[in-house]
């Protein structure tokens, strides 16, 4: 029997049955449709049978751990990601970020709370790229920076030799931000209510991250930036002119 496209479609990706039945119950409850692999290997075959809108992914699987999986999915998929990792493994939820996850939840999580972060990534990543060029992007809203072109309406990036350029959606909501004012000092505080707006407890460090992120794909040399400039002590600028089309 195929999965019933219209519904909302959750991959939970955890070799702890409990945690399964936890939260499948909680996702179903809601109206969703619950997907469960204990493994790398049946996360694979559940993603040829359907492209799930969410994937739960967990730190520690038996085949393979839960970074190389979720940087093996952010190099081929825009799929939202949440990390579901240890109490206390600071560096893990760090490292998820940089990888591309969209989020993370620490264990033992509340399921109401787990669904309230599912709902929070699912409403930034509504409008996911559109596969275009500049030329198709007659009447949308679009800006031209240091030899790139962006497409805001369409969400589409091309960089100066007029290749795409994939961006996640917070990275998106994070260039949207700087473009929104260039050459003005932005502070954390209001990057993250730009791009994390849902959530409350979003630290600083998660934008450090998401700032590295967006550098690695934009600048020509990340570790000399000249786009996105730090503002010790205040935040960031984003350093160059920027043009409305």
């Amino acid at each position: 029997m195929q999965p019933d496209k219209h519904l909302l479609h959750i991959l939970i990706v955890d070799d702890d049955e409990d945690i399964q039945d936890v939260v499948s119950r909680e996702v179903q409850q809601h109206g969703w449709v619950a997907v469960n692999a204990g493994s790398e290997t049946a996360m694979r075959a559940a993603l040829k049978e359907q492209t799930p809108d969410i994937i739960l992914l967990d730190i520690r699987l038996p085949d393979q751990d839960g970074l190389t999986i979720a940087r093996r999915l952010r190099a081929t998929s825009s799929i939202p990601i949440i990390m579901l990792t240890g109490m206390g493994s600071d560096i893990d939820r760090i490292v998820g970020l940089e990888l591309g996850a969209d989020d993370y939840v620490v264990k033992p999580f509340n399921p109401r709370e787990l669904i309230a972060r599912i709902k929070a990534v699912l409403r930034r990543t509504s409008n996911q790229p559109m596969e275009g060029s500049p030329a198709e992007s007659l009447g949308h809203e679009c800006r031209r920076f240091a030899g790139w072109f962006i497409d805001l309406t369409a969400r589409v990036l091309t960089d100066p030799s007029g290749s795409p350029v994939s961006l996640t959606n917070t990275e998106f909501l994070l260039l949207a931000a700087f473009l929104s004012a260039p050459r003005r000092v932005m502070s954390r505080e209001q990057l993250v209510e730009r791009t994390h707006s849902d959530e409350a407890d979003v630290f600083d460090r998660a934008i450090d991250v998401l700032v590295l992120r967006l550098r690695r794909k934009i600048e020509p040399n990340q570790h000399t930036p000249k786009i996105i400039r730090t503002e010790r002590g205040a935040g960031y600028v984003f350093d160059v002119d920027v043009e409305k089309l």
